[in-house]
This record gives structure tokens, sequence and C-alpha cells, in this order.
């Protein structure tokens, strides 16, 4: 009798454990997906950096503000594996921090450390076709710009924070492209698509505008 017992209680303690484990890692993927908006850091590594108020408002349609419970990130066009990711599902990759300068065709500049994703993260995932020659970003108030397939396979991110605080709607929430080494019009901001496409030739709001394709840095932004 004290036997069966003795097996009775050890079979309610394995089954108590196992019924236990699905919750406590429900858990830590709870508190993983929590997101806190931080205090906004004026130094990295010694690099000072500008605040998030350092930005000149100059978007085509003003500041866009986007209802993030019914946002979704577009990433489809010439790929075998289209996707729409949540906000949560974006930011669930593995996250990449970076100094950058944005500096603006119109003068000033802003150093800041910026926090996101790695695109071609994001681009594996979706399977570019070989036919895809050009990467095209959507903005939500209808801005668009354009880089070449391979630019993507430098580590460029695609940013949801700003010296350690979630970007805010007047630069860009929920993601910014964070676009090294290009003039600040190649930054496109509140994004919600991005398609690849076999149109070489095609040209973003401000390249259709007499502005450089290109937008690099060492080079003039007029076309």
């Amino acid at each position: 009798m004290k036997k069966d017992v003795g097996i009775f209680l050890a079979v309610l303690v394995l089954f108590l454990i196992l019924i236990s484990i699905p919750i406590y890692y429900s858990s830590i993927k709870k508190n993983e997906t929590v997101q806190l908006n931080g205090v906004e850091i004026g130094n990295y590594n010694g690099t000072r950096l500008d605040s998030v108020n350092d930005f000149r408002e100059n978007s085509i349609k003003g500041i866009q503000h986007i209802d993030i419970n019914n946002y979704e990130l577009v990433i489809g066009g010439l790929v075998s594996n289209p996707k729409n990711y949540t906000y949560e599902e974006v930011i669930s990759h593995k996250n990449y921090e970076k100094v950058v300068t944005l500096n603006c065709v119109e003068g000033w500049s802003a150093t800041i450390l910026w926090k996101g994703v790695l695109l071609k993260d994001l681009f594996e995932e979706v399977k570019p076709l070989d036919s895809a020659k050009v990467v095209i970003f959507h903005a939500y108030d209808g801005y668009t710009v354009n880089y070449p397939v391979d630019y993507f396979e430098n580590d460029i991110i695609m940013a949801y924070e700003m010296n350690n605080e979630t970007i805010i709607p007047a630069r860009g929430y929920p993601f910014v492209l964070v676009a090294e080494d290009k003039w600040g019009y190649k930054w496109i901001k509140w994004i919600t698509e991005i398609e690849f496409s076999d149109d070489i030739n095609y040209k973003g709001y401000w390249e259709s505008r007499g502005y450089s394709k290109e937008g690099n840095l060492n080079e003039s932004f007029v076309a």
C-alpha cells in the first residue's frame, strides 16, 4: 500500500512539473516581447549623440501617426515567400545597434544611436527572386525610395529605436531605414511596404524630382 502511495505521489509530482514547463516558458516569452520606452542617452562609447529633437520637419505630408495595432509591414513583389509582419514580429528578430549620422541636403546633420533589425535577415525569409534588381520602400504618407538589391548585402538596419528610446511619430515610428553613406532623402520613415522589383529605371519621390538616384554622400545629390 505504501509503495502504491509513493508511486502515486511521484507521478503527481512529475505531472505538476510537466504542466508548469509551458507556463514558465510562456512567461519568459511574454517578458521578452514587452517593449519599454527608455531614457534618451546623449553619449555612447565616447561618441556624443544628438537629440532626437535635433531634426527639421521636412516630410511631404507632415508627421504621420500609425495605429500600431493595425500595422503590418508588407514585403513582397519579386519574392518566392511574401510576408506580412506585425510590429512585434519584426522586432523579435535579432537586434543590432549602430551609431550613424544622418546628413540632410539642407545642411544639417544628426548623429544617433540606432537600434533595429538587419534588413538582410528579413530578406532571407522572403527569398528574393533572381529577377529582382531593385528594392522599393513605401511609406505611410506615399513617399518612396529605391535601392539596388546588392546594397543590402551590407549591414543596413531598419531602426525602431533612437538613443535608447522608441522612435517617436515625428521621426518615423514605427520604422526608419538607416541608409548609411546616403543623403537624408534616402532615409525613408514610416515604412509600410518593401517591394522587390525588376524596374531598374524606377525613381522615388525626390529622385523623380531631379535628385540623384544613388544618393551617395560623397557625390552631389543633384542628378
